[in-house]
């Protein structure tokens, strides 16, 4: 957090339970990880807790990078070379230092940490030592602790912590505090109060609800928007920092150079971070009003309620907490277009009507969609609200079509975003190599060592992380069976095979029926927006021809070279058309089925033969640990 005014400590506003909580645990020698969004106060927290009791902190920064040899520490080879392995060869990493000084280790972002490294903590956390070769036994310090932090699991880049490191760990979980105690920190850490304080954490709160914006910006935003203000207006001659003295031009000019860089507009959606801010201001101040609308009560209606409802706790007034059942589709009804593209079928008003009871709350009218309403059913029942949304996108009223695929490209990367798979932290272990690159591996290099002379530099041995590539094909059934509540899963599971994508996972994917439609070849990225658009406007009929769509997932995949070749085979696997599949799995190295019909025999017989995994998905909410679990 930035420092406070005077140089001094940034303050611990609020937080007194999570403060307690950790105080006991640490004195009842229990390790601790705490977990919350960036700026929520995890390293103030900390730091002040060790002031307090005097205590030494030795911070180590986890990343992808930081190996087992980084964190306990290694023999000096320059040192080994003339005296051997002995302890005074050891140079102790912040580990060992933590432990044998009763110092509090602080293992910042501890969910990117690779699995490799966190589990050589794992007989330290129960046991209190650790076995280190060529050195012995480490017993730690009974003062010493373990307190981890790290952002939620949905930021990028993260990865869940193993359940050996969970089970042997408390947990604190930090969120956001309410308005009257982010006005406190930023008063207290730039000594201003007032009117640009009450705006600035106004604004900078509203950017955490904003239905374009996937993460908001913390109160370190605050922060600089109201040093940026007041110093814009002292600049300008606008009167100071005073209660009351607020430029509405300065105001734009500082929020856009302090959130616009902190916040992060949601996949699918196609507009700058100024336009969201601009939209933000001009909801608290309208142009031409005398100044912005604060409710000066210090309630909270811009983001979670001090009573500890978040985001998402409910819908707004008006609509309805229950979920609404979606009655059987009648497929005699639907209007076919059998012109270019295939079989593309569109639905009338009255036949959504009939399907979805929610209809007059989120489109009133013809070529209107309410997006309120939207997102407020989406809280209440996400799969019925899914469905809706992916039905409408073929609407026969063009205008309500129109406007709901483009929702619909934001909403499900939205939930593909938070159910992409992550990384799998077995994926990636520290092999030799000879390039020089990464950590020395001084037993390695003694062996190949003849004992004299220099060392040649094919005799030096190094450690780094190495990485298996993996390639997946996600195959979805566009056949007959394809109803809305399918569309909606196949969407948000394209979504998130795509996000998922890195140097490490090459995608791509195909919708088939009785023919093969490739929306992403391997090695052709496209926008997620594009992707998911073509495939919530694919309602296909008529004929499922299984080995057809394996053949062409094998044929993507060959695209890729070396590594796994994985295909995800979204379907009942109930063929009508071409040969037995499982003789059509030749270039497919392992394939998995999500499965939308549970306990489906041909699909887990398919899966039993392409050496993977068959996975029932009957719900949006089925789709993230499933992908979890299939791709990690």
């Amino acid at each position: 957090m930035t420092p406070a005014a005077g140089g001094g400590p940034p303050p611990v506003v609020g937080l007194r339970r999570e403060r307690e909580v950790l105080t006991v645990a640490l004195e009842a020698g229990r390790h601790v990880v705490i977990e919350g969004p960036p700026g929520t106060g995890k390293s103030t927290l900390l730091r002040s807790i060790a002031r307090d009791s005097g205590r030494d902190v030795i911070f180590v920064e986890g990343n992808a990078e930081l190996t087992p040899a980084r964190l306990i520490g290694q023999h000096d080879p320059s040192q080994v070379l003339t005296a051997g392995y002995t302890a005074a060869t050891f140079a102790d990493g912040p580990l060992l230092a933590a432990m044998r000084s009763g110092a509090l280790l602080y293992l910042e972002e501890f969910n990117r940490v690779p699995e490799e490294t966190l589990n050589v903590l794992i007989t330290l956390l129960t046991e209190g030592d650790i076995a280190v070769p060529r050195l012995g036994t480490v017993r730690a310090d009974p003062q010493f602790r373990l307190i981890a932090a790290m952002n939620p699991f949905d930021a990028i880049g993260t990865a869940r912590v193993s359940q050996a490191i969970a089970d042997r760990i408390c947990r604190i979980v930090l969120g956001y505090q309410d308005a009257r105690a982010e006005q406190a920190i930023t008063s207290a850490v730039t000594g201003l109060s007032g009117r640009p304080v009450e705006l600035a954490v106004a604004l900078t709160r509203a950017t955490r609800e904003h239905r374009d914006v996937r993460m908001g910006s913390s109160v370190r935003g605050s922060i600089d928007l109201v040093l940026l203000l007041t110093g814009l207006q002292r600049l300008r001659g606008a009167g100071g920092a005073g209660p009351g003295s607020v430029e509405r031009g300065a105001a734009r000019d500082a929020m856009h150079a302090a959130l616009s860089g902190r916040i992060r507009v949601a996949d699918g959606c196609d507009r700058t971070p100024e336009s969201v801010l601009d939209e933000i201001l001009d909801g608290l101040w309208p142009a031409g009003a005398d100044g912005p609308e604060l409710d000066t009560s210090m309630g909270d209606p811009l983001g979670p309620e001090a009573d500890g409802r978040g985001k998402g706790d409910g819908p707004p007034p008006g609509v309805s907490h229950g979920r609404r059942a979606v009655p059987s589709q009648s497929r005699s009804s639907l209007r076919r277009d059998r012109s270019r593209g295939g079989a593309r079928r569109s639905i009338g008003r009255a036949e959504l009507a009939l399907r979805h009871p929610s209809l007059p709350d989120v489109s009133p009218e013809a070529g209107r969609l309410d997006e309120d309403a939207l997102a407020g059913l989406l809280a209440a029942d996400p799969d019925g609200a899914a469905a809706l949304l992916a039905d409408l996108a073929i609407a026969t009223d063009r205008q309500l079509r129109a406007a709901a695929r483009r929702v619909a490209a934001r909403v499900f990367i939205r939930l593909g975003q938070a159910r992409a798979a992550p990384q799998a932290r077995g994926a990636r272990r520290l092999e030799p190599n000879h390039r020089g690159e990464g950590d020395l591996d001084l037993e390695r290099t003694l062996d190949l060592w003849p004992g004299r002379g220099p060392l040649a530099s094919e005799s030096l041995v190094t450690r780094t992380w190495a990485a298996r590539s993996r390639a997946v094909c996600l195959v979805v059934d566009a056949s007959g069976s394809m109803a809305g509540p399918g569309v909606a899963m196949a969407a948000v599971a394209a979504a998130a095979v795509v996000l998922s994508a890195g140097d490490r996972l090459a995608s791509s994917v195909i919708a088939f029926s009785g023919e093969v439609r490739v929306l992403q070849r391997h090695g052709a990225r496209r926008p997620p927006q594009d992707l998911v658009g073509d495939l919530i406007g694919l309602r296909g009929h008529g004929l499922t021809d299984l080995a057809g769509a394996l053949r062409a997932a094998a044929a993507q995949l060959a695209r890729t070279d070396g590594g796994e070749r994985i295909a995800v085979l979204l379907s009942d696997c109930l063929r009508t058309a071409g040969p037995d599949p499982a003789a059509a799995l030749h270039g497919i190295d392992r394939l998995h089925v999500l499965c939308p019909e549970p306990g489906s025999d041909p699909a887990a017989a398919l899966a039993r033969a392409g050496g993977g995994i068959c996975q029932p998905v009957t719900r949006l909410a089925d789709v993230a640990p499933a992908l979890a679990h299939l791709l990690s």
